[in-house]
C-alpha cells in the first residue's frame, strides 16, 4: 500500500486489517515495517506516505526500493494498492502513474470520496480504470464503506497481468534510459529514476553498489537531455501533468459550489493572527488533560507494581534466599524496573489519543503548517513539529516520528533537540522538589507558585531547544532548508476504529521498545547500587536487630526493625559502586551546591530520570516507596534536615531549581541515547547529544544556583 499523505491510507490499512497488525523495522535500516494480515496467506504492507517516487527521504527511498523488489530480504510485491484523496486526484495521480510504471498489478483506491462530492467533483471510476488500465475503487474508509468492494478486487487482482501505461515519457528520456540499462545491466525502470532525480538517493544507491563509471554516463545522458534546455525532472513533470490533466478533464466533472465547511472553519483555524492563541488553547487543554487523567491509572499500576514486589518477597520469605541478591534483583531490578516504565503508559496512552483525534480530524496538518513559521526562524521546518510535540510525553516516540522528514539536516537537528522537551519521566523530579522546597504560596492571589515553577520546568527545555537548534544548524547542520509543502486534508469526524488501532500501535511499540532498554539499563544500575556487600555491615546491623529483639516490645520493636532494615539499605548503597562514583563525583557537582549524594543519584537515574527518587529514598534510608504518602513527606523531611559538615542546609531553594533545572535539560535517559543511536547509525551523534546537553545543564544548574543564591543572600 502506498499513497501521499493526508489520503487517509492509515484509515484503509486498518480498516482491511483491523488488529491483525505487527510493526517491526525492514532487515538492515530503522524505517517501520507496518504489516497487517488481510486475508490468510496475503499480508499488506503499509509502506510511507510518498508524493513520487523520486524519493528524498529515508522512508521515501524504502518505498520505493520495496516496490521494486530491491531491497533485501523483501520479495517483490505481488500487487500494489495506491490510495489517493478523490478530491486533488491531479496531484495523486502523479505518484499512481509512477507506480503503474513499475510492472506490478496495481488498484487505485479513490478514498474520502464522499468529502469530494461534498465539493461538488464527481468521478467516472469506470472511465478512469479504463484511461489507467487498472481497477478504480471508491471508498471511505473511515466509514468502512467501500472496504468489501476492495477486497473483493485485491483477490481478483492477485496474480493478475501488470496494466500496461497508456501514457509516454519524452522521447529523450526513454533513449537514454535503455542505452543505461543495456550497458549496465540493471532494472530500466530504476536507472530511470536515478537519470531523473539528479544526486537523488536512488543515484547514490546505485552508486555504492555497481562498479564501473556509472555517475559519469548519467552526467552524460543528462547533458544530451539537457541540449533541449530542459533538464530530465522538468521533462517528466511536464509530460505526466500534460496525460493526467487530459484523463482527468473526460472522466471528474466539477461544479460550481460556495465555499466548503473545511475551508470556512480554516478562516478561523489558520487564521494569521487567530491560528496560533487556538492552537495555544487547544494544547494547553489537551496536556492538562492528560495529566489529571492519566493519574488514577498510574496509581493502580504503582499499586499492582508494589503488589508484585511484595509478593516476591514473601515468595522468599523463610528461605535461605531470603534478603539475598536473587530476591532484590527480582524485587529491586526487575519488578521495579519495569513497573518504572509501565507507571508512565497511561500518559504516554492519553498523548496518543490526544494527537490520534487531532490527527484523524484534520487538526494536525493545520497545527504543522502554524508552526512552520515558528520553527523556521530556527533553520528547521513544520514537519519538525509532530516529533516534538510527541517528545513531551516521551522522547523515544517523538524522535521515531522524525523518519517522515526528507530533509537529512533539519531531522538530524530534530533528533538533537527533542530531548529537551520535558517528558513525564521528570514529573517526579519536579514533584519532590517542588513539594519540598517551593513555598506553597499565591501570586497575586490567584496564581499558585508552585504551578507556576512546574509549568516554568517545561518552558526551561524549549527555551533551550530553540538556540540549540540555531546553532546545529548554522554549524555541523549547515545547509539549505527544506521547502515545506502540505495539502490541508478536510475536516472529518475522527473515527473511534482508526484512533484506537493507532493507540494500541504506538503504545505497544512503545513498551517492546522503550521498555526493554529501560529494563536492561534497570538491572545494570541495581547491580551497581547492590555490589560489593561489606559483611560488617551486615554484621553490625544484624546486632542491631538482636539489641531491638531484646529490648523492645509490640508495635516499638517492629517500628525500630524497621528502621534498621532501611539504614542497613542506605549503608549498603553508600557503599556500593555508585556509593563510591558518588563521591568521586563530589568535587564536580559542588559548584551547583550539590553534596555526594545527589551526585550519586544522579548518576543512579541515568537510564531513567525518576529512579533519582527512590535512589535518594535508599540514600535518606527510607526504603524504596518514596511514591507513598507517607514515605515521601518522609523523605522531603529528610532532605529538609540534610545538612553539610559546617551545618549548614544541604538542599535550598536555589539548590532545588538547580536540580529541576539539570533533569529538564540533560540526556538522562538509556532509552533516548539508544533510540538516537539508532536513528542515526551514528555514536557521533549519540554522543554529541549527550555530551551537549549535559554541558547545558551543568551550565543552567550553575547559573541559576549561584543567581538564586546571590538573591537570597
Amino acid at each position: 500500500m502506498i499513497g501521499n499523505p493526508n489520503t487517509g491510507k492509515t484509515s484503509v490499512f486498518n480498516a482491511l486489517t483491523g488488529l491483525a497488525q505487527k510493526v517491526g523495522n525492514y532487515p538492515g535500516v530503522t524505517v517501520e515495517k507496518k504489516i497487517g494480515l488481510l486475508a490468510p496467506g496475503i499480508e499488506l504492507v503499509d509502506l510511507p506516505g510518498m508524493y513520487s517516487l523520486a524519493a528524498h527521504s529515508p522512508d521515501e527511498l524504502l518505498a520505493a526500493r520495496v516496490l521494486l523488489g530491491e531491497h533485501d530480504g523483501e520479495p517483490r510485491p505481488d500487487l500494489v494498492l495506491v490510495v489517493a484523496d478523490a478530491a486533488n486526484l491531479q496531484r495523486n495521480l502523479y505518484l499512481t502513474t509512477q507506480v503503474i510504471e513499475i510492472g506490478l498489478p496495481a488498484i487505485l483506491v479513490l478514498n474520502m470520496i464522499d468529502a469530494a462530492e461534498r465539493r461538488g467533483i464527481s468521478v467516472n471510476t469506470r472511465a478512469l480504470s479504463r484511461i489507467l488500465g487498472v481497477p478504480v475503487i471508491p471508498t471511505v474508509a473511515h466509514r468502512r464503506l467501500g472496504i468489501a468492494e476492495l477486497r473483493a478486487a485485491i483477490h481478483d487482482s492477485v496474480g493478475s497481468p501488470p496494466p500496461r501505461p497508456s501514457w509516454t515519457l519524452p522521447e529523450a528520456i526513454v533513449r537514454e534510459r535503455d542505452a543505461l540499462a543495456s550497458r549496465f545491466g540493471a532494472n530500466a525502470y530504476i536507472l530511470m529514476r536515478a537519470l531523473i532525480d539528479e544526486g537523488g538517493p536512488v543515484e547514490q544507491f546505485l552508486a555504492s553498489r555497481m562498479d564501473g563509471d556509472l555517475r559519469d554516463a548519467l552526467a552524460e545522458a543528462r547533458a544530451r537531455i539537457r541540449v533541449s534546455g530542459r533538464s530530465p525532472a522538468a521533462e517528466e513533470a511536464e509530460a505526466r501533468h500534460r496525460w493526467i490533466a487530459g484523463a482527468l478533464e473526460t472522466t471528474v466533472r466539477r461544479e460550481e459550489r460556495r465555499k466548503s465547511l473545511s475551508e470556512r472553519i480554516d478562516n478561523v483555524l489558520v487564521h494569521r493572527v487567530l491560528g496560533l492563541p487556538i492552537f495555544m488553547l487547544v494544547m494547553s487543554g489537551g496536556f492538562i488533560s492528560i495529566f489529571m487523567w492519566a493519574v488514577p491509572f498510574m496509581d493502580l499500576i504503582t499499586g499492582a507494581f508494589g503488589f508484585l514486589g511484595e509478593l516476591a518477597r514473601r515468595l522468599f520469605a523463610g528461605t535461605p534466599l531470603q534478603g539475598g541478591a536473587l530476591e532484590s534483583l527480582i524485587a529491586d531490578g526487575a519488578l521495579a524496573g519495569v513497573g518504572g516504565v509501565m507507571v508512565f503508559l497511561p500518559q504516554i496512552v492519553f498523548l496518543f489519543f490526544f494527537i490520534a483525534l487531532l490527527d484523524d480530524c484534520g487538526y494536525m496538518a493545520r497545527a504543522a503548517f502554524l508552526m512552520d513559521r515558528i520553527f523556521r526562524a530556527v533553520g528547521l521546518s513544520g514537519m519538525s513539529f509532530i516529533p516534538m510535540l510527541s517528545s513531551f510525553a516521551c522522547a523515544v516516540p517523538g524522535i521515531l516520528a522524525t523518519r517522515t522528514i526528507g530533509n537529512a539536516r533539519d531531522r538530524i537537528a530534530t533528533i538533537l533537540i527533542a530531548p529537551f522537551m520535558s517528558c513525564s519521566a521528570r514529573i517526579p523530579v519536579y514533584s519532590l522538589m517542588i513539594a519540598a522546597f517551593i513555598p506553597a504560596r499565591m501570586i497575586g492571589g490567584v496564581l499558585p507558585l508552585q504551578g507556576l515553577v512546574f509549568g516554568a520546568m517545561y518552558f526551561v527545555g524549549i527555551f533551550a531547544a530553540i538556540p540549540a537548534a540555531l546553532v546545529l544548524r548554522r554549524t555541523l547542520l549547515r545547509g539549505p532548508g527544506s521547502t515545506y509543502l502540505m495539502e490541508l486534508p478536510p475536516y472529518k469526524i475522527p473515527s473511534p476504529r482508526s484512533v484506537g488501532i493507532r493507540i494500541i500501535d504506538r503504545s505497544r511499540t512503545f513498551v517492546r521498545q522503550a521498555g526493554t532498554i529501560i529494563f536492561a539499563m534497570s538491572i545494570i544500575v541495581w547491580a551497581l547500587g547492590y555490589f560489593p556487600r561489606p559483611p560488617e555491615i551486615g554484621r553490625a546491623h544484624e546486632a542491631l536487630r538482636a539489641e531491638a529483639r531484646l529490648s523492645l516490645d509490640g508495635e516499638a520493636r517492629e517500628t525500630r526493625l524497621r528502621e534498621i532494615d532501611r539504614e542497613e539499605a542506605g549503608a549498603y548503597m553508600r557503599n556500593s559502586v555508585l556509593g563510591r562514583a558518588g563521591r568521586l563525583l563530589e568535587p564536580a557537582v559542588k559548584p551547583l551546591g550539590w553534596d555526594w549524594k545527589i551526585g550519586m543519584a544522579t548518576i543512579a537515574s541515568f537510564p531513567a530520570r525518576e529512579v533519582i527518587v527512590s535512589t535518594l529514598s535508599i540514600i535518606y534510608d527510607l526504603g524504596k516507596d518514596a511514591e507513598d504518602r507517607r514515605e515521601k513527606e518522609a523523605l522531603i523531611g529528610k532532605l529538609s534536615a540534610a545538612r553539610w559538615p559546617d551545618g549548614s542546609p544541604v538542599f535550598t531553594i536555589p539548590v532545588a531549581v538547580s536540580v529541576m533545572v539539570f533533569f529538564a535539560l540533560c540526556c538522562q535517559c538509556g532509552a533516548t541515547l539508544a533510540v538516537i543511536k539508532r536513528e542515526t547509525n551514528s555514536w557521533r551523534w549519540t554522543a554529541l547529544s549527550f555530551g551537549y546537553m549535559t554541558a547545558i545543564a551543568y551550565i543552567g544548574a550553575l547559573v541559576v544556583y549561584r543567581a538564586g543564591t546571590a538573591l537570597l543572600a
